[in-house]
């Protein structure tokens, strides 16, 4: 006979993970979802309700967990984030409390990869400009469109080469692109290894930012590295929108400083500056370089591993915190 709904363990999720929309059926055949969502009660009356039983949760990347939140939840014993970054939540405090957390891994590294090569080869290329152009009516009346730049031979520096940033490199080299990279720390790849990120960029005409968002990192992209990249230089930012000084970005944009930018995060999402819609050597996407139906896939066979290993008191699959 097949197990009620009631006998599945529960999981409160928050923030309504995009991927449930997908596969919130097959999810909810393996766990008890609580979805804030669909109940008519206010959230923190229905987080009430569920709050001293419940042990797991499932939440998307925008969900701050604070210590406000986790204070709420006495029997709480794993988060599982669908997000890859963390700094969304509070990790001291997990640790504090003794809850294991769980994250996305390297799940969408090579989708993320893609899209930031896309961007970088947009920029260069001018294909969104272009297909502008097009469409509003432009070609017939300007047969002479403005040159594009050459993607190979570009001296690209990535900024945190982890899983991403590997990926990007790896994808950069067959076009001829000279890597140099910035990271906490060297790592045994054949690229030069500059400690600081100013540096770096005197050396390279393309920055591609693929770090974690951390206190160190906030700001780390300010008008000086701008300046020392130069007005060739290209940022790419697949990462998170406060690693860049995003006024001191735009300003040396609208002023000609750096050649144009390919941009897929934001602070605050989902405004962007108004300066930048107007700008044609810039590229604008709304935080989407890891949707894919594959990585969707992926993430909802991991999510859904991660909560039925804690459940069956085995090891987690990607564990950031482990009690």
């Amino acid at each position: 006979m097949a197990e009620s709904k009631n006998d599945l363990p529960a999981v409160i999720v928050l923030g309504n993970p995009s991927f449930l929309k997908l596969y919130g059926e097959q999810f909810s055949s393996k766990f008890k979802l609580l979805k804030p969502w669909e109940s008519s009660l206010p959230l923190n009356q229905f987080i009430t309700t569920h709050a001293q039983s419940v042990q797991a949760m499932l939440c998307s990347g925008g969900t701050r967990v604070t210590p406000s939140l986790l204070s709420q939840f006495p029997s709480l014993r794993v988060i599982v984030t669908t997000s890859a970054g963390l700094n969304h939540m509070d990790l001291d405090e997990c640790r504090r409390l003794g809850i294991s957390v769980a994250n996305a891994g390297t799940i969408f590294s090579e989708d993320v990869a893609d899209f930031a090569v896309g961007l970088l080869i947009d920029v260069l290329r001018k294909v969104s400009a272009a297909d502008r152009f097009v469409r509003n009516g432009l070609w017939p009346l300007h047969r002479d469109y403005p040159l594009a730049s050459k993607v190979g031979g570009r001296k690209v520096g990535i900024v945190g080469l982890g899983s991403i940033g590997l990926e990007v490199a790896k994808r950069l080299e067959p076009f001829g692109c000279v890597i140099s990279y910035q990271s906490r720390k060297k790592k045994p790849v054949p690229f030069p290894f500059y400690p600081d990120v100013h540096e770096l960029a005197t050396k390279c005409d393309v920055l591609v930012i693929c770090c974690a968002l951390t206190d160190q990192t906030r700001h780390l992209i300010n008008k000086e590295v701008l300046l020392a990249l130069g007005k060739q230089g290209i940022v790419i930012n697949i990462a998170r929108g406060a690693i860049i000084n995003e006024m001191e970005l735009v300003q040396c944009l609208v002023q000609g400083e750096i050649a144009g930018a390919g941009l897929d995060v934001f602070k605050n999402e989902p405004n962007v500056p108004e300066e930048l819609l107007s700008l044609d050597n810039v590229v604008l996407s709304p935080h989407v370089a890891f949707l894919t139906e594959d990585s969707f896939q992926d993430l909802y066979e991991l999510m859904s591993g991660n909560l039925e290993a804690f459940f069956l008191n085995k090891p987690l699959l990607t564990p950031v915190l482990d009690d």
